[in-house]
């Protein structure tokens, strides 16, 4: 006859497995976490907004091309951007802005007048601005009719 004691035998495999089991639940739990309080942030706040106006916007740049070309260009001896506007404005009075927009950190971004000189210019400085890529764009009506023009730029420092 044998007794109860030799029946049983201890073996760890389902322990090892429970244990297994609860450091992968854990481990996804913890994965979770992480991602659920990880700041994503859109390329712009109005992100959805600025979509549903997405024509009007083709509609500016097809107007703008038409008009002539709005210059854009970096220069890195005088540390500046230039806004040149084309001759087919002159004359006509011009408000509008000018956004700086860092893909990489929208924190610094800006945003100024348009503040055209005579011969249908502006120089924006860049001593302040991070070296790297950004994007120049500027938006300005003239006789009722709204223009953009966009243009990326890289800023370098000495």
């Amino acid at each position: 006859m044998k007794t109860s004691t030799e029946n049983k035998s201890f073996t760890l495999w389902p322990y090892a497995i429970v244990v297994c089991m609860v450091m992968f639940m854990g481990y996804i739990a913890s994965f979770v976490y992480k991602a659920m309080n990880q700041d994503v942030d859109l390329v712009s706040k109005n992100y959805y907004e600025q979509e549903i106006q997405y024509q009007d916007h083709i509609n500016m740049m097809d107007r703008t091309k038409a008009a002539g070309n709005v210059a854009i260009t970096y220069n890195h001896d005088i540390k500046g951007i230039l806004v040149q506007l084309p001759e087919s404005f002159k004359g006509q009075p011009i408000q509008g802005k000018v956004n700086l927009f860092r893909p990489s950190d929208d924190q610094l971004d800006q945003e100024l007048p348009l503040q055209l000189g005579r011969d249908l210019s502006q120089l924006i400085e860049t001593e302040k601005l991070q070296t790297g890529l950004w994007k120049v764009r500027v938006s300005f009506t003239a006789k009722n009719e709204t223009y953009y023009a966009e243009q990326n730029i890289q800023v370098a420092k000495p």
